[in-house]
């Protein structure tokens, strides 16, 4: 690393997850008039999640990429697969009801098996186990409260870890309880999007990359797609698209905040790194403000810095440095050999976005902060309810699309990531405060008691 510039990427060296992608294919541009049963506009986790499970039931599938297959947030993420969603658990209940949240984590569950079966098909995925939601402030009832509905109310798998035993595998002060999620696991996104084109294009799905759609025309049975070199006709159209949907369906886009997040990889730790931490899988705070996972043996990928505006790679670097350092201070700041900044879509609500928009119009979108889970089940939903009848989509018919508030709802939106990290980062300090006192209190009345046992002897 000497001489290298560790505050963003060295010139020339591609990403992480495109240094160690597996070989992928190359896919055209569609240039001539097709006529399909299905056309996905997207070609994405939940894009190509959707065209796979069409496509497993017999009908013609087109995909239209405007870019590359995982150039986007689909290849450009963390990997975590997860049960749940990033909403809180109580306020789903409160929102949909006990019985259809319930719902709604299972199928979550079912997502987590999905891309688990997958994923025993595909090369260069690297899985690992286990997903532990770590505390930065003294929650401890906070923490039975979420296990009881989770483990108790919704039957999951779900353990909560005492303080004890999360410093044991995190050799941090920062963290306090936490919740294990043990069935949920790791992957590599980049290789994992690629697997998902690979397994639809066997099952006779046409792919094609660099083809923008510019209109859609959803009247009547045969719908009609516009592209730069072609038209496209289908008797149903799903959006799979993310923030860069554009002409494609501007009300869509309208209702995706694009958060914008950095993701880092050190260069080798060696040793140092089962000093800082020996747990195996995912791990993030309960705010979501980090996540990172062991990677390639003794590396660290660290993933920091929301924004709603975009991020200089160089600048999440040096912050995704000193978040390393100020967990794990016996890592310092390490060299970072990789950093990008990917792009997310975050929905008002919080919820994907899945179901039918009007007859033959389907969405599948807003999966920002989700697992990849939540893309898995999107497929198999959309699939389902255009050709089989199933309606099990209408759950998430309660979070309908809300404008996201344009330029005015990013500047907001950042002003409440601030706000959160800098709530969170005081409730931290104030309860890392609270235990050294408590510690030096016990430690004060060990010595009175020892001294009290002393000066009796004495006598």
């Amino acid at each position: 690393m000497s001489g290298q510039d560790t505050s963003g990427n060295p010139a020339g060296r591609p990403d992480w997850d495109r240094a160690t992608a597996v070989p992928g294919l190359a896919r055209p541009r569609l240039t001539f008039d097709l006529d399909v049963d299905v056309c996905v506009v997207g070609g994405g986790l939940a894009g190509l999640a959707v065209a796979r499970e069409a496509a497993r039931r017999d009908v013609s599938v087109a995909v239209l990429e405007a870019g590359s297959i995982g150039e986007q947030a689909s290849g450009r993420n963390f990997g975590l697969v997860a049960p749940g969603y990033p909403v809180d658990v109580r306020e789903l209940i409160e929102r949909v009801g006990l019985a259809d949240a319930r719902a709604l984590w299972t199928l979550a569950q079912e997502g987590v098996d999905r891309v688990r079966a997958s994923a025993a098909q595909m090369p260069g995925l690297g899985l690992t186990q286990g997903w532990l939601q770590a505390s930065t402030v003294d929650a401890g009832d906070e923490m039975i409260e979420r296990l009881q509905v989770l483990g108790g109310d919704f039957g999951f798998e779900v353990e909560g870890w005492q303080v004890e035993q999360v410093r044991a595998v995190l050799r941090s002060e920062r963290y306090f309880h936490a919740v294990h999620y043990p069935r949920a696991f790791s992957l590599h996104a980049h290789n994992y999007v690629l697997g998902l084109a690979a397994d639809a294009a066997a099952r006779g799905v046409h792919i094609f990359e660099n083809t923008p759609v510019t209109a859609i025309d959803v009247a009547g049975i045969r719908k009609r797609v516009e592209t730069p070199g072609a038209r496209l006709r289908a008797s149903h159209i799903v959006l799979a698209g993310n923030v860069h949907l554009g002409a494609a369906s501007p009300r869509l886009a309208a209702t995706l905040m694009p958060v914008w997040r950095a993701v880092g990889v050190t260069a080798p730790l060696g040793d140092k790194l089962a000093e800082a931490l020996t747990y195996t899988g995912a791990v993030s705070d309960s705010a979501d403000v980090d996540r990172y996972r062991i990677v390639s043996g003794n590396r660290l990928m660290w993933s920091s810095c929301q924004a709603t505006f975009a991020i200089d790679p160089k600048s999440a670097a040096r912050t995704i440095r000193k978040r390393i350092a100020a967990a794990f201070p016996q890592l310092g700041r390490p060299a970072l050999e990789h950093v990008w900044c990917g792009v997310y879509g975050r929905t008002v609500h919080g919820m994907p976005q899945i179901g039918e928009l009007r007859p033959g119009l389907w969405v599948a979108s807003g999966f920002g902060r989700h697992g990849l889970n939540t893309t898995a089940i999107a497929g198999e939903l959309v699939a389902a309810g255009m050709l089989d009848k199933d309606d099990r989509w209408r759950l998430f018919a309660p979070f309908e699309l809300v404008w996201a508030g344009g330029t005015a709802g990013r500047v907001v939106g950042q002003a409440v990531i601030g706000w959160g990290r800098g709530r969170l980062v005081l409730a931290g300090a104030l309860a890392r405060y609270r235990e050294r006192a408590d510690r030096r209190g016990q430690e004060r009345e060990q010595r009175l008691a020892a001294a009290s046992r002393g000066a009796r002897s004495d006598r």
